[in-house]
C-alpha cells in the first residue's frame, strides 16, 4: 500500500503518543511522523512544515481534545483561520475520551473530518485511512 506522506499526533499524554506512534510505525501508514504536545505546538509545526506546502505537511492530524496551553477545539478554531490553500489536503480527526454533547456539537462546526474515541486501534486506523485516503494499511 502507498504510505501517507506524513501524520501529526497532537496530544499532551506522552504514553498515548508513544502507543500511537508504535501503532502507526508497525502498520507502515506514514513515511513521516510529527508529534506536538498541544495545539500551539501543532500550529507552529504546521507553519514550519507547510509554508510553502510540501511533502512534510501532514496528510492526517490526529488531535486530542483536552490539552493544556491550547486544546483541540482552540486548535481547530485557529486552524480554520488559516488560508484555505494551507488547509487543503489535510484530514483532521479528533481523538478523545470526552463524549460531552456540548464538546461534540462544537467540534462538528469546525474543520474536522471525524471524532474517534480513544484508544486508537489498528481497526480504527485502518478504517480511517480507507475512508479518507482510499487505501487499507496492511501491517
Amino acid at each position: 500500500m502507498a504510505q501517507l506522506s506524513s501524520i501529526m499526533l497532537v496530544d499532551d499524554d506522552t504514553t498515548t503518543n508513544f502507543l500511537n506512534e508504535m501503532l502507526i510505525k508497525r502498520m507502515g501508514v506514514a513515511e513521516h511522523l510529527h508529534i506536538a504536545e498541544n495545539g500551539a505546538e501543532a500550529l507552529e509545526a504546521l507553519q514550519q512544515a507547510c509554508v510553502p506546502v510540501s511533502a512534510s505537511c501532514p496528510d492526517l492530524i490526529l488531535l486530542d481534545m483536552k490539552m493544556p496551553i491550547m486544546n483541540g477545539i482552540e486548535f481547530l478554531e485557529a486552524y480554520a483561520q488559516l488560508p484555505l490553500a494551507r488547509q487543503q489536503g489535510v484530514v483532521i480527526v479528533m481523538l478523545t475520551t470526552s463524549l460531552l454533547l456540548s464538546d461534540l456539537e462544537r467540534v462538528q462546526q469546525l474543520p474536522v473530518a471525524g471524532v474517534l474515541n480513544k484508544p486508537l486501534t489498528k481497526e480504527k486506523l485502518q478504517a480511517l485511512v480507507e475512508e479518507h485516503f482510499g487505501a487499507v494499511p496492511v501491517g
